[in-house]
């Protein structure tokens, strides 16, 4: 865009006017309990969800292992009923 036109929408905007000065304790400025429960919530809620997150990866890369498992053994069977089989070789 063109820098004078920026310029123009810089300088056209209007300045925002600071609200009223607070005059009364800053310390009783807080949440509160209701607060404090919905956080406390919030932070129990992702600790189980990143429990059970992690109990499901775990469990599909255990299925993934015992599945590379059971084709290795598949194959070695193969492999060893191919080698006892009298005849010609398998082509390839």
């Amino acid at each position: 865009m063109n820098p004078i036109v920026l310029l123009g929408i810089a300088l056209a905007a209007p300045t925002p006017t600071p609200g009223p000065a607070y005059d009364g304790d800053p310390n009783l400025i807080t949440p509160g309990v209701i607060g404090f429960a919905i956080t406390f919530l919030i932070a129990v809620a992702t600790v189980l969800l990143l429990l059970d997150m992690t109990r499901r990866v775990r469990r599909v890369r255990y299925r993934a292992e015992i599945r590379e498992e059971l084709d290795a053994e598949a194959r070695d069977d193969e492999l060893r009923d191919l080698d006892r089989k009298p005849g010609p070789p398998p082509e390839v």
